[in-house]
């Protein structure tokens, strides 16, 4: 009787123990531990955007923004399960992407496999079934498209909330495909870039992912052009939710304001940071953090009443206008209502930046050259900020 029991037992469990066997040695590797955030990258989202909860990521959907991993990938398989906790939730999963959001923007540029839930319903121009599409200046040839660069499902097979959609990603050689609930039905080919982060976007609403996992395949050469923008050490100092790591300076002399009331002259809108008033009448927001030597990106976008703001880089010892008749940035502005972004670094008493690629000629900074002091947006009337990254 007991030999006969072992027998059964070591039948019984002989399917499931190749069965483990086998999913153990397919190539794939999670990509979460089911712990925290390890092996990834906030990126212009708030920590409390992300959270992980019995074995799942779960995003908030506030703010609009992106976590990325902490390393490039060429050709590989990704698999994920979603679900769409609200109706109308929007994410994506972007492919080959750089290492900080596009300009102006709270995503990367890249390629994007669309994750949509139902209740958008049917629209001419996009669907809710896994479209993938480039973004922010990358470049793809679709498959099944409508005479865009947005490549279309063959297939409405995603499942509306609560329900849970596996995807699998192929991306091999410049060409991507989307397998939906166990069937390839989106495709798209000739991608640029075709190496790069992975990313998974907030944008609203609540977002539950779970058997994360990926399996890489081996590299092909490529040309320099086709491999994304490398992690170049920045980090955001605006969380998308409120002024944490900053405050309202009053100037001396000024009447005094209380700390609701100075706040009040700036307005996080998600990804947006907004000062609102009138020229004369804002103060300006400083970082909470103080710079010596760093580099900076800084986004922002004129109306036809922002007057002439400023940046002041380390306090007072470098400041820059970054519009009016006496800034040399001026002609290389983009026009009224378009973003611009300012890009360089202090070194010393030297500053170097460029504004929308083009190179400024380097100009010296006032101060001691080994001075700190704190990332200072100085408005002269209404101006919009965002992508506020340092190095």
């Amino acid at each position: 009787m007991h030999r006969s029991w072992i027998v059964a037992l070591v039948l019984l469990l002989a399917p499931t123990a190749n069965l483990w066997s086998q999913q153990e040695d397919d190539g794939f590797v999670p990509m979460f531990n089911g712990k925290d955030l390890a092996g990834w990258q906030l990126v212009n989202t708030d920590p409390r955007t992300w959270s992980v909860e019995e074995g799942m990521l779960i995003c908030s959907g506030k703010p609009i923004g992106e976590l990325r991993t902490d390393r490039m990938y060429q050709n590989f398989i990704m698999e994920v399960e979603w679900r769409h906790m609200v109706p109308k939730g929007n994410a994506g999963i972007f492919v080959w992407a750089d290492d900080i959001t596009a300009k102006g923007q709270p995503f990367h540029r890249g390629i994007e496999v669309q994750i949509l839930e139902n209740a958008y319903g049917k629209a001419d121009w996009f669907t809710t079934h896994g479209d993938i599409f480039p973004i922010h200046g990358a470049k793809m040839t679709p498959g099944n498209d409508r005479g865009g660069s947005r490549a279309f499902p063959t297939e409405m097979r995603s499942l509306p909330t609560p329900q849970w959609n596996h995807y699998r990603i192929e991306a091999i050689d410049g060409a991507i495909s989307l397998a939906v609930n166990g069937k390839v039905v989106t495709r798209g080919t000739d991608c640029n870039p075709r190496k790069g982060y992975l990313c998974i976007e907030s944008e609203g609403g609540v977002v539950h992912y779970r058997n994360v996992k990926i399996k890489e395949l081996p590299d092909t050469p490529i040309e320099a052009n086709m491999i994304a923008i490398a992690d170049r050490g920045y980090r955001c100092l605006y969380t998308g939710i409120d002024l944490t790591g900053w405050s309202v300076q009053q100037p001396e002399g000024a009447a005094k304001q209380t700390a609701e009331e100075a706040a009040g002259h700036w307005k996080p809108s998600d990804w947006v940071l907004s000062c609102t008033g009138a020229a004369g009448t804002n103060l300006p927001l400083a970082s909470d953090e103080a710079f010596g030597d760093y580099g900076f990106v800084v986004d922002f976008r004129l109306n036809r009443d922002s007057g002439s703001p400023q940046i002041r880089l380390r306090g007072d010892a470098a400041a820059v206008a970054i519009a009016g008749d006496d800034s040399p940035l001026t002609q290389h502005l983009d026009k009224v209502g378009k973003w611009n972004r300012i890009e360089g670094e202090v070194r010393g008493d030297k500053v170097s930046l460029t504004i929308n690629g083009t190179e400024i000629e380097p100009f010296a900074a006032t101060g001691s050259a080994d001075a700190k002091g704190p990332l200072t947006l100085v408005p002269d009337g209404p101006v919009d900020f965002t992508n506020l990254f340092v190095r």
